[in-house]
């Protein structure tokens, strides 16, 4: 049941040195570079994406991500969902309009797997990087590295899954698209989706709290996702595993990190859900080729480096 989540809005990374970021996000990624605030903090977004950004970049001393930002439908909307995520026992906090430049005001919540979330209503439009809202052409000129459009998800590691995915469907209105299940039927693995996309958050059952697997990017086509997989070696970036396809999903895909160790992806096509499709089950025999379709197996780096 919906309850007024549109989609995913935002999320703030830290990274060791900005500069070198800059490098990976604006110049390999090719997300646009929108301005920098007062806390230096600097604000990038994908060509196509309407709102003024969608990822913060944070110079901390250690890597990692400070939360994860959902658009909802209306002011009154946010009130309903504070009063919810008070009522289901979040630790909520209201953060005001303009702390994030161009964005109103945010609620702020904690999960059981140790992540922070928010919900905002309002955030300035500046519309799609270089192309117009009438009669536009087909992409803009002068994009640069990958071309990412837009942030699309995040893969999340924490324990008590089973609470943030409660949290997920019962208060802000996600389905679980999909699944990783042991024998016994625990569940290690929670893709949601609150639209038509295979998924917009997915969490893994992870001994330590708040952790970021990784932020993944959208690419329009398998043969941008192999360009990426070039520009990669081509700047001699620190690869994962790719260019390949995921079982879970369907999705093709290729994993790099960022200079401070985050974890991006870049991606392309995969599975469409809606409300009334049953989940889709992968089970933990199978778990290799439900993570590495054409591999069949996991290396240890993908299941344990996480910032």
């Amino acid at each position: 049941m919906r309850k007024g989540v549109l989609r995913p809005g935002h999320i703030q990374i830290r990274v060791l040195d900005m500069p070198e970021a800059l490098k990976h996000y604006r110049d390999l990624l090719g997300l646009i570079e929108v301005e920098t605030d007062n806390q230096g903090r600097v604000y990038l977004k994908g060509w196509t994406e309407i709102d003024k950004f969608s990822l913060v970049l944070r110079e901390a001393d250690r890597p990692g991500m400070d939360f994860v930002g959902y658009k909802v439908v209306s002011e009154a909307a946010l009130d309903r969902l504070r009063e919810d995520l008070v009522q289901f026992g979040c630790n909520v906090e209201d953060i005001p309009a303009g702390e994030l430049s161009g964005c109103g005001r945010r609620v702020r919540f904690d999960s059981p797997t140790g992540h922070m979330f928010e919900l905002y209503a309002d955030k300035e439009q500046t519309g799609k990087w270089g192309v117009s809202a009438t009669n536009p052409e087909a992409w803009p000129r002068g994009l640069r590295g990958m071309k990412a459009t837009r942030f699309d998800h995040c893969l999340l590691y924490g324990p008590n899954i089973a609470g943030t995915q409660r949290l997920f469907e019962e208060v802000l209105g996600f389905d679980l698209s999909e699944q990783v299940l042991e024998a016994d039927g625990t569940r290690i693995a929670a893709f949601m989706s609150v639209g038509m996309k295979a998924h917009d958050v997915a969490f893994i059952e992870h001994p330590e709290p708040g952790k970021l697997h990784h932020a993944s990017f959208f690419l329009n086509t398998w043969e941008d996702v192999l360009r990426a997989a070039d520009l990669i070696s081509m700047e001699d970036v620190s690869l994962d595993i790719g260019p390949t396809r995921h079982g879970l999903t369907h999705g093709k895909t290729i994993y790099f990190f960022d200079p401070s160790g985050n974890r991006s992806e870049v991606f392309c096509e995969g599975d469409y859900t809606y409300p009334d499709h049953p989940t889709v089950t992968w089970t933990t025999d199978q778990i290799g080729k439900s993570i590495f379709y054409h591999d069949r197996t996991l290396n240890d780096r993908f299941l344990t480096v996480v910032t």
